[in-house]
């Protein structure tokens, strides 16, 4: 049964399988931190710019 199961780590390739160029350290944090970083801000400030629950003249 061990024999006819294919490695984990097989270094041969499937049909279709096409990797790309690795990323550098500069794609890979810009993608990864900076890029999410970016976008939660942006929705952030969206929110904080379209809040209609303070309205200006309101005490409480």
């Amino acid at each position: 049964m061990l024999l006819l199961s294919s490695p984990a780590l097989a270094l041969t390739r499937d049909d279709g399988d096409d990797p790309g160029s690795g990323l550098s350290v500069a794609e890979t944090l810009g993608l990864f931190v900076a890029a999410p970083l970016v976008i939660f801000l942006v929705i952030a400030g969206l929110v904080m710019v379209l809040d209609k629950s303070r309205k200006p003249g309101s005490q409480s």
